[in-house]
């Protein structure tokens, strides 16, 4: 063997050697990674950033039909769900929480859905044709008055009102299908 063959066979032997102890170490870190994802999973992250009361203060928004809204026409038990045009998480979402607001006892007037989106878009106006057969629709920006009011901090957000308060929120259905049952 030739002392230039015999050094590149070691010259790889160390490469791979190094690739190996690399690739460990990024396994480490991805499990570390996943560990900690998971149990921020399990600990429910609150969608609202309410105060502990769950109480929603006082706000006035324009629907897309052009009627104003306000706080006091949450009255009774509503479903409000927060869908941003940018999420494909909402965009997933959206027809099941139409069919779930199909069903909602008081039908179309007991359910809100708020359109979150910098301007009007097609993606906007999409949700937006989806969501108005079944409910009020306001359209408005990531800090608009009602997300405000709510305290919106992720997307999408689901929550059950009882007057002016949250009584179930999260991301998924689930929740508010149990609280709606109570």
């Amino acid at each position: 063997m030739t002392p230039y063959l015999l050094a590149a066979v070691v010259l790889v032997g160390i490469v791979g050697a190094l690739n190996l102890v690399l690739t460990f170490g990024v396994i480490r870190r991805l499990r570390e990674h996943d560990r900690s994802l998971a149990s921020h999973s399990a600990a429910g992250p609150a969608n609202l950033r309410l105060s502990p009361d769950g109480r929603i203060p006082d706000f006035t928004a324009i629907t897309v039909d052009g009627d104003p809204f306000t706080r006091a026409q949450l009255a009774g038990r509503n479903a409000v769900g927060f869908f941003s045009t940018t999420c494909a998480a909402c965009l997933d979402l959206l027809p099941e929480f139409v069919e779930y607001a199909r069903t909602f006892p008081g039908g179309r007037d007991r359910v809100l859905v708020v359109v979150v989106a910098d301007q009007p878009d097609e993606a906007s106006v999409n949700l937006i044709a989806r969501a108005r057969p079944v409910a009020r629709v306001v359209m408005e920006r990531y800090d608009g008055p009602i997300a405000a009011a709510f305290a919106v901090g992720a997307f999408p957000t689901l929550a059950l009102v009882d007057d002016d308060t949250v009584v179930a929120d999260g991301s998924t259905l689930q929740a508010l299908s149990a609280a709606t049952r109570v």
